[in-house]
């Protein structure tokens, strides 16, 4: 029964800490970020390589060479 005792008070000593740590966070701003979540979605671009052509044509053109031989 005494180790009952033990695990309730180091659980609520870790679970006090949890929130403390969580107390902290929320008084030095860590949530307060309500506008990027919304639009991320809006700005998201996916970059295309410019040589895009020119990786296809040097493709072809080694597929050309193996045929001939």
């Amino acid at each position: 029964m005494k180790v009952i005792f033990i695990l309730v008070a180091a659980s609520l000593l870790v679970a006090s800490g949890f929130l403390v740590a969580f107390l902290w966070a929320v008084r030095n701003g860590q949530y307060d970020d309500d506008y990027t979540p919304s639009v991320r979605i809006l700005f998201d671009e996916d970059k295309v390589p410019e040589n895009n052509i020119d990786i296809e044509q040097s493709d072809d053109d080694s597929l050309a060479e193996s045929d001939n031989t």
